[in-house]
């Protein structure tokens, strides 16, 4: 017995609204239509979201799974969750299929007006290292990488330049063309977005000399990317519009980078704080003193007061990591660690054991 909610990778509890968003992404994720799609769980994804959608089919489901009540399924229900049995039970058995109120969910997905929204560029991910001071100040990058980039030849268009149009031998210039999927309750009739002129309606005489009609080259591209201050080992950073190129002009996916910061040896990140130690001898702990810190901006004077105690920690405001996409920074402590010396003169011997009788 199909379990819809979790087809739909949803709980029972779901609202509408966490219903429709969950279906969106998996229609989306599995529509033969996209390159990589899975017909079968794009059926299955669909038959969930028709019944659980529908308070009726749902209520039912809930009582009876997804045999109905009766076992006689949830083909029975008319007309509420999209389907026209007006052709059922004819030739072929098979019926025309419309998505019934959920058109705003496929247009959104697959585009309007014949456009068709897998034809954007797809996301590229790189990893970029930078240093413990850039992740503090922030940087400008150049990332080489090697993606594809718009036909300068075409202009992204595929034809070659000057080529007429005429109408295309796909779609006989609608642009859409039917397909037909074979489901557990007949054959449904869907219409698609033709592959040939991508909803166009036309294709060019001649393809583009230089990129054989994609619309699109392979080369090596240097992109300056700027990396903001504060941001954590591990994050990725999006740049929009740098990523692969999109087919035919249309826009290019996204350039995601994920960031490594390399260590450095006189700091440690905690949050937004910087921690570090600083070593005084025995007698600038009891008689206290001022001592030079190194911070990321630079040296400054920091005063030890008398009896100070090895483990205690000092708080220079503001001279830790800037806050990532806020204002303010954090803080810089430093452990104090109080070096005991391990080899005394006699002298020394002496004058510790005079200061212990008058302590």
């Amino acid at each position: 017995m199909a379990d819809y909610y979790n087809i739909l990778g949803v709980d029972k509890n779901v609202s509408d609204s966490e219903l429709k968003k969950a279906f969106r992404k998996m229609a989306h994720k599995y529509h033969p239509d996209k390159d990589g799609g899975d017909e079968a769980k794009f059926k299955e994804v669909n038959e969930a979201y028709q019944v659980l959608s529908d308070k009726n089919k749902r209520a039912q489901y809930d009582q009876f799974g997804s045999a109905g009540p009766g076992g006689q399924g949830f083909g029975g229900f008319g007309n509420a969750g999209g389907f026209d049995f007006s052709n059922f039970g004819g030739q072929g058995g098979g019926f025309e299929f419309n998505f019934g109120g959920n058109e705003d969910v496929f247009s959104e997905m697959f585009g309007r007006g014949g456009r068709r929204a897998g034809a954007k560029g797809r996301d590229m991910q790189v990893s970029l290292s930078i240093s413990f001071l850039e992740m503090i100040e922030g940087a400008k990058k150049t990332i080489s990488i090697r993606k594809s980039v718009t036909c300068s030849h075409c202009d992204g268009s595929g034809g070659e330049p000057k080529s007429g149009e005429k109408t295309c031998t796909g779609c006989d210039g609608s642009g859409r063309v039917r397909k037909v999927m074979q489901t557990i309750l007949g054959n449904i009739a869907q219409e698609a977005v033709c592959d040939t002129c991508k909803g166009k309606g036309k294709q060019y005489e001649k393809s583009c000399t230089t990129c054989g009609g994609d619309g699109h080259d392979v080369k090596n591209v240097e992109e300056e990317v700027e990396i903001p201050a504060g941001i954590s080992s591990g994050q990725t950073v999006a740049f929009s519009g740098k990523g692969m190129a999109g087919e035919h002009g249309m826009q290019p996916g996204d350039l995601l980078v994920q960031i490594d910061v390399r260590g450095d040896d006189r700091f440690e990140r905690e949050g937004n704080n910087i921690v570090s130690n600083a070593h005084i001898n025995f007698a600038h702990a009891a008689l206290g003193t001022k001592i030079d810190i190194e911070t990321v901006e630079g040296s400054v004077k920091m005063k030890i007061p008398a009896g100070t105690q090895s483990g205690e920690i000092f708080r220079i405001k503001g001279k830790g990591v800037p806050k990532l996409q806020s204002f303010g920074r954090g803080d810089h402590l430093v452990t104090i660690k109080v070096d005991i010396p391990t080899k005394l003169s006699r002298t020394q011997k002496k004058m510790i054991q005079e200061l212990e009788k008058n302590l």
